[in-house]
C-alpha cells in the first residue's frame, strides 16, 4: 500500500514527517498486512499490527528459555585423536578472554549474546513496567537499536564456515546446541517481523490528535514522533529535544568512517589467525585465509570474500562518495544516493563473519592438541574497522542527502 501526496494549503490531524527525506505525508489507517511507503523516498513508514504485544512478550519468553542452551550447549562437535572435543557460543568467548583478546570477546558477545538478551528483557520489561508505572521511554528507544546489532543469521554461518575449516583435519559432528541456536534464530526472525515499535509507543505512550499544517509539523528522529515540540521544545513522546537535524551528523559519520579505514590496514595486512598443524606453524591473513578456504569449497569462499573484504571496501568507498557528495551539495543521483545508503545499512553487519568464524574455532582447538587455532592481531583491527562503519551508517542523517533540493520538490520516481 502506498501513501498519497498531501495537498500542502489544507490541515489534517495524521500528518507525519518522514525520518529519511523531510517529507511530510498523511497517514492512512492500515489493516493487518498492510504496509505504507513514503511517497517521495519509498522508505516503509508504517504496517499494520498484525500480532498482539502479549503474543509477541510471549516470543521473547520463549527465547529467554532457549538462550542458555544456545549459548553453552555443543554447536559442533570434532573428534580428534579418540577425543571429542565441542564448541559452543560461550567457550568461543571465553576461549578469546584467556588469550587476552579481550575487547574482540566483547564485540562477539555483544552480538550474539548480549544484544539478544536485552532485546527480550527489554520486552519483558515493558510487559511488567507499565502495570508498575515504571519508565518505559528508554526501553522502547532503545529497541529500533538493538535490532541492528544481533546478528544470529551472521553466526550461523559462521558455524558452517567454522565446520568446513575443520572437516579436513577432524571427523566433525553437528551439537546439541545447533538445533537450539537455529530454533532461536527462527524465532528471533519472526519477532523481528511482527515488531512494531511505532505501534509500542502509541500503546504506552498515546499522543493526542493535532491538527497541524505541512509546515508545522516536526520529527523526532528518536522515537519518529511527528507533531509540534512541546514548550521545551522536546518531544513530547521521548522528551529527547527535537532538532532539524541530527547534531553534528557529519562531523561523527566523518570521524567513524576515517577511524575505519585507518583500521583496515593493519586487518588486512596482520595474520587474522595462526593455525598450528604437527608443530608446524601458518599464519593467514584475511585474504589468504580465503584461498586456503577456495582450494576445498569456493562457494563458501565466495561468501567469506564478500562479508570479509568486498563488503568493508564497499562500505568505505560508498560512505565516502556519499559523505562527499553532502559536502559539495550533489543535485544529481539522489535515487542513486539513496539506495547505496540503504544497502550499507544492510550488509555491514555481515562483516562480522571473520570473528565469528575465529571465535569457534578457538573452541574447537587450543595449543595442547595437535592441531592448534590461534586468533592473530588483525582480529581486533577488523573487528572495530566493522564496528565503526556500522558506526558511521548509523550517525549519518539521511535527510541531508536531500538538503540540496531545498524546495522540497526533488523528482524521485523508478
Amino acid at each position: 500500500m502506498k501513501i498519497t501526496a498531501i495537498t500542502p494549503p489544507e490541515t489534517y490531524t495524521d500528518l507525519k514527517r518522514c525520518i529519511e527525506c523531510d517529507h511530510v505525508y498523511h497517514r492512512p489507517i492500515l489493516r493487518a498486512g498492510e504496509v505504507a511507503y513514503c511517497p517521495r523516498c519509498r522508505m516503509k513508514v508504517a504496517k499494520g499490527q498484525d500480532w498482539s504485544f502479549a503474543r509477541i512478550c510471549c516470543l521473547a519468553c520463549l527465547m529467554l528459555c532457549l538462550m542458555p542452551l544456545a549459548w553453552s550447549l555443543p554447536l559442533i562437535q570434532i573428534r580428534l585423536l579418540g577425543m571429542t572435543i565441542s564448541a559452543s557460543m560461550l567457550a568461543g568467548v571465553m576461549q578469546m578472554v584467556d588469550g587476552g583478546d579481550i575487547v574482540t570477546a566483547a564485540m562477539v558477545c555483544f552480538c550474539v549474546i548480549g544484544t539478544p538478551l536485552a532485546l527480550v528483557l527489554s520486552l519483558i520489561y515493558l510487559m511488567i513496567g507499565k502495570p508498575l508505572g515504571m519508565n518505559l521511554r528508554p526501553v522502547l528507544l532503545v529497541l529500533d537499536k538493538l535490532k541492528e546489532w544481533i546478528m544470529f543469521d551472521i553466526y550461523l554461518i559462521g558455524v558452517i564456515v567454522a565446520a568446513i575449516k575443520v572437516k579436513d583435519y577432524a571427523d566433525l559432528f553437528a551439537g546439541y546446541g545447533l538445533l537450539a541456536f537455529v530454533t532461536l534464530t527462527l524465532f528471533y526472525i519472526l519477532l523481528i517481523i511482527h515488531l512494531d515499535t511505532e505501534s509500542l509507543w502509541q500503546k504506552f505512550y498515546p499522543q493526542p490528535r493535532q491538527a497541524l499544517k505541512p509546515e508545522d509539523v516536526e520529527c523526532c528522529v528518536y522515537c519518529h514522533y511527528s507533531g509540534q515540540s512541546d514548550a521545551r521544545g522536546r518531544c513530547p513522546r521521548c522528551h529527547i529535544k527535537i532538532n532539524p537535524r541530527i547534531p553534528y551528523s557529519l562531523q561523527k559519520s566523518w570521524a567513524a568512517l576515517i577511524s575505519s579505514i585507518i583500521f583496515l590496514f593493519p586487518a588486512n595486512l596482520l595474520p587474522i589467525s595462526i593455525i598450528y598443524l604437527n608443530g608446524a606453524r601458518q599464519d593467514d591473513t584475511i585474504f589468504s585465509g580465503i584461498v586456503s578456504l577456495a582450494s576445498g569449497n569456493i562457494p563458501i569462499a565466495m561468501v567469506v570474500f564478500t562479508a570479509s573484504i568486498l563488503v568493508p571496501v564497499s562500505k568505505v568507498i560508498i560512505l565516502l562518495a556519499l559523505l562527499i557528495s553532502i559536502h559539495l551539495r550533489c543535485e544529481q543521483g539522489l535515487k542513486t544516493r539513496v539506495r547505496l545508503l540503504r544497502a550499507v545499512k544492510w550488509i555491514g553487519r555481515w562483516s562480522m563473519l571473520d570473528l565469528f568464524v575465529i571465535s569457534l574455532m578457538m573452541s574447537l582447538v587450543d595449543r595442547d592438541q595437535l592441531l592448534a587455532f590461534t586468533m592473530g592481531p588483525a582480529a581486533l583491527y577488523f573487528g572495530s574497522a566493522v564496528f565503526l562503519t556500522i558506526l558511521s551508517v548509523e550517525w549519518l542523517d539521511s535527510r541531508l542527502l536531500w538538503d540540496a533540493h531545498a524546495t522540497g520538490n526533488a523528482e524521485y520516481t523508478d
